[in-house]
């Protein structure tokens, strides 16, 4: 698999994810309480934000390991807030993911219906950390100049301040 700007094409799935699961989490429990799924269905939810915490874990190390290749470009400091504000959006999300795991063993009753409120306001809490992580990371290429670090030239990545592949060289 292409390397090149492979944290760019792995957030996009934890990010909507992070916007569906208030949707999808808030429907299914909706339904569930009217009566219309059985509990069994909340493991689709539970599904998906598992894959939320692992593509979001994905993209987190994919970020990782761009990051020399950004700082050359960026000064750390915003680095790092993106940084932080992933590190906050995958454990949350994570810390989501258990919560939504105690409905399933609970019987029915007051403390059900109040961790899966729980959980549910936790997909609302994720989606806002989502928020600003995309917001960091957006400033990265958008203000900061990120994508400097990638500027190809003839399909070839090209560090910026690089012009030895610019094709003006006279040394042919």
């Amino acid at each position: 698999m292409d390397q090149l700007l492979f944290h760019p094409k792995v957030v996009h799935l934890p990010m909507a994810l992070a916007c569906l699961m208030p949707l999808i989490a808030g429907g299914v429990l909706f339904a569930w309480w009217r009566g219309w799924f059985q509990r069994r269905v909340w493991v689709v939810v539970l599904v998906l934000q598992a894959a939320l915490v692992g593509s979001g874990a994905v993209a987190m190390n994919t970020g990782e390991r761009e990051e020399e290749r950004v700082e050359e470009i960026v000064a750390e400091e915003h680095i790092e807030a993106h940084e932080e504000a992933a590190e906050a959006f995958v454990w949350a999300s994570a810390a989501v993911l258990l919560l939504m795991m105690v409905p399933l063993v609970l019987p029915e009753g007051r403390a059900r219906q109040a961790v899966s409120i729980g959980a549910f306001v936790g997909t609302l809490i994720v989606f806002g950390l989502g928020y600003q992580t995309g917001e960091a990371g957006g400033r990265l290429v958008y203000e900061h100049g990120a994508a400097q670090a990638y500027v190809t030239n003839g399909g070839v990545a090209v560090p910026a301040g690089d012009d030895s592949l610019d094709g003006d060289s006279d040394s042919h």
